[in-house]
């Protein structure tokens, strides 16, 4: 039975050959491909590599062709509107309407089953409020900010230039300057496709240092003072870690590195890109502290902010302490989730690295309002944020705004094909292969940009309005509600630790992560101590 397939074809050939005496055309072409078909399947008999070709010859190709197209099969055809892999059709469906300006509107009622442990809702109000606009502003910059940032509440989070193709980082940031909101960089600097529109630019420094390093790698204070002038820089975020692969180095291969990459990152066309998994210009929380300080000064007064992934909470004590003992504190904290996502991550980090945002936030949140911070530090989150229920419920948890980094990919055109470090993308989101990234026409997408951002704002209004408030980030842990179990419900304040204001520099604290690490973080180191 085994070898069926390959005895058919090769009895079709002399078949195929005899048949052409009578009808040469069709005779031909059957022998032809039982001939081809007859070849794959000696190969298969006689090759060492693959044991199930050995003994399914030509059969067992159909294999790996299914499992080839699995993926697509799957999301074609298969999945639920809500399996979350790692994006739900549901999801998905959203941002293409809400870039394309279809309305959102769905008939019917919920297809969530309402009644399931771990479903959440923003409660509303009796007293609805109206507001006149969505154009919600946040500003950023604490006491030592000398140029402080009006900041939409929802910005683009860090995909760099090399990760994106140019005509995707065109199209995020032309839509940027179109809606009024901001562009995260990424930590591959800023390229000349960040510049072309004009959009306002957080400019993320990882700790490659590209855009304001030297030959060797190290931080260039004369060029980061540089860059850091242009007036399209609105903030500095430095990079700690991100989600998907926190406390993971990175490293671009130099045949991948164009002359536009080499031009906005600072090295040779040519030369690997390489990100050490830590910072060099500092190795203690005291050092961080500086670090900040510096910059913001090198910036001449501009927002200089954080991003990291939580993990030791301990080092994050450390941070907390070291902001409080030197004074210098980091305009804003971007917390992104272990859900987060990247172009390419090992499994082990994707899956099993890093707090996801919902902790994340809430121990940094904790700390800093614990410490008497909070009202100096502005908290921004980002992690698998898409609706503005999303949004919402961060703002419940304790964020001041949000960064969304796939949704605007999906604006942009982005399927969820899940073949972004491959450079073979098929809507020319995440590749430098021109021949692909021709087909994402920045004329069209940016609209869409622009679109998705203006939606959501608007969705994100109407939740606000609806609950009696005026601002996003009123909403509090009382307004957020989770199921427990098929009979009970509670609201986030309850089920939930929050500090009070100070606890943690009056006295004992009875918070599970603070009673067990907080007196073993010290200023100027990040070890346990």
């Amino acid at each position: 039975m085994r070898y069926i397939p390959l005895l058919i074809s090769l009895l079709l050939v002399p078949l195929g050959i005899a048949l052409a005496l009578w009808l040469p055309f069709w005779g031909g072409v059957l022998a032809a491909l039982a001939g081809l078909v007859a070849a794959i399947g000696l190969y298969d008999v006689f090759q060492t590599k693959r044991a199930v070709l050995k003994n399914y010859p030509i059969s067992a190709r159909l294999r790996f062709l299914f499992e080839h197209f699995r993926p697509e099969i799957r999301q074609y055809f298969l999945e639920s509107d809500h399996e979350e892999t790692p994006y739900s059709r549901e999801q998905r469906a959203l941002v293409y309407r809400r870039s394309k300006g279809i309305e959102g509107l769905r008939p019917f009622g919920t297809l969530r089953n309402v009644n399931a442990v771990g479903h959440e809702w923003i409660n509303h109000s009796m007293a609805p409020t109206h507001l006149d606009s969505h154009d919600f502003r946040l500003r950023i910059g604490g006491p030592d900010c000398t140029q402080p940032y009006d900041s939409s509440p929802l910005n683009i989070s860090g995909m760099s230039y090399g990760a994106l193709s140019p005509n995707a980082i065109e199209s995020l940031n032309w839509g940027a300057k179109t809606g009024g909101f901001a562009h995260t960089t990424g930590e591959g600097s800023i390229s000349r496709f960040h510049r072309k529109h004009g959009g306002d630019l957080i400019w993320q420094i990882g700790s490659g240092y590209f855009g304001c390093r030297t030959p060797e790698g190290a931080f260039n204070p004369d060029m980061f003072s540089e860059t850091a002038a242009d007036d399209q820089v609105k903030m500095i975020e430095i990079k700690l870690s991100q989600g998907a692969k926190p406390g993971h180095g990175g490293i671009l291969p130099g045949a991948k590195v164009t002359e536009a990459i080499a031009e906005a990152r600072g090295v040779r066309v040519g030369q690997d890109c390489i990100s050490p998994p830590g910072h060099s210009e500092f190795s203690t929380p005291e050092g961080l502290c500086a670090f900040i300080a510096r910059l913001r000064s090198l910036a001449g007064g501009k927002p200089v902010g954080l991003k990291l992934c939580v993990g030791h909470p301990w080092e994050f004590f450390a941070m907390a302490k070291a902001f409080h003992e030197t004074g210098i504190t980091p305009d804003f904290i971007t917390v992104d989730g272990a859900e987060g996502g990247t172009g390419a991550a090992p499994a082990e980090f994707a899956d099993h690295k890093g707090a996801p945002i919902r902790e994340g936030l809430m121990l940094v949140h904790n700390t800093l309002v614990g410490m008497g911070l909070r009202d100096r530090i502005r908290l921004i989150v980002s992690g698998k944020l898409i609706s503005a229920f999303d949004l919402c419920r961060m703002f419940a948890l304790g964020a001041d705004g949000c960064n969304i980094a796939r949704g605007f990919m999906f604006a942009v055109g982005c399927i969820q094909a899940q073949v972004c470090h491959s450079g073979k993308c098929p809507t020319g989101v995440t590749t430098q292969d021109p021949g692909r990234y021709r087909a994402l026409v920045v004329t069209e997408k940016y609209q869409r940009v622009a679109n998705f951002h203006r939606n959501t704002m608007i969705a994100l209004k109407e939740a606000v309005e609806s609950s009696g408030l005026q601002t996003p980030q009123e909403f509090t842990p009382h307004h957020l509600m989770i199921r427990v179990n098929s009979r009970e419900v509670r609201s986030a304040a309850s089920q939930y630790l929050w500090l009070e204001p100070g606890e943690l520099l009056s006295g004992t604290v009875d918070h599970p992560a603070f009673a067990k690490y907080w007196d073993r973080a010290r200023a100027d180191t990040f070890a346990f101590a």
